[in-house]
């Protein structure tokens, strides 16, 4: 049987649970639930982070520009953010392996088709991908919102059957709601031009996206024909009660 293959996005702000340290509780989660799934599911993992990871250890002291600062954060945060990963990932019997992308990658079709074949590679033999941008030559992530767009073109690039953005809110909520209680979630999105009408730009505290950077993403995966999630992943086993459709998201068909 063909497994169906995800690619999960994780902002920072899911990896933290919105604090200021990295949640292992959080990864152990996720690796619970792909545990739960590797039946059926393979998954592919983009994961922002390693900056939040290194602001745990170190206070850097520079006069340089703060995008330099943060490179030099994310290359003392990323072995640290892959370690905790493999460590959890391997109680639940789950391999893990490390690739750190840029966006110029996508441009090439050379480094297009290695990124596909070392992918197929580590998928076939059962070890799950752990993306990143490679933060310390790209200052793209830093200022182009937290790893969504590097997600969908990953996403797309390897035709995946679904692309899920783990997120802080319920999915996309509609702009008449966004201030209530109980904000409304708009549970499947056919229209997408009726959609960017109900986005409200806010960006999410550690992280440098906001629902206006998964709206792009999405419109990338849409080319491809790849449907699009955006679930809460502060919840525990969110991937899973989305499937069983027990909680409320955003679909984007």
């Amino acid at each position: 049987m063909k497994k169906k293959r995800i690619l999960l996005k994780i902002g920072s702000n899911t990896l933290t649970k919105e604090t200021d340290n990295i949640s292992r509780g959080k990864i152990e989660d996720i690796a619970n639930q792909i545990a739960k799934l590797k039946d059926t599911c393979e998954f592919i993992i983009v994961s922002s982070g390693a900056i939040a990871v290194a602001k745990q250890f170190v206070k850097l002291e520079s006069k340089q520009e703060e995008v330099f600062v943060k490179q030099a954060l994310a290359s003392i945060g990323q072995p640290h953010l892959i370690r905790i990963y493999q460590e959890i990932f391997r109680e639940y019997g789950l391999l893990s392996s490390q690739c750190l992308l840029s966006y110029s990658d996508f441009e090439k079709e050379e480094s297009r088709i290695n990124i596909m074949n070392t992918i197929k590679v580590l998928v076939n033999n059962n070890y799950i991908p752990i993306i990143n941008e490679n933060d310390t030559v790209a200052t793209d992530e830093i200022k182009f919102g937290d790893n969504d767009k590097l997600a969908a073109l990953t996403a797309s690039l390897l035709e995946v059957d679904l692309f899920v953005i783990a997120t802080n809110t319920n999915g996309i909520y509609t702009k008449a709601s966004i201030n209530d209680d109980v904000p409304k979630t708009i549970e499947e999105v056919t229209d997408f031009d009726a959609l960017r009408e109900q986005v409200v730009n806010s960006k999410s505290s550690h992280g440098s996206g906001g629902m206006q950077s998964k709206i792009e993403a999405a419109s990338v995966t849409k080319q491809a024909n790849i449907e699009t999630w955006i679930v809460n992943g502060l919840e525990d086993n969110f991937i899973v009660n989305a499937m069983e459709n027990k909680v409320p998201f955003t679909k984007i068909k």
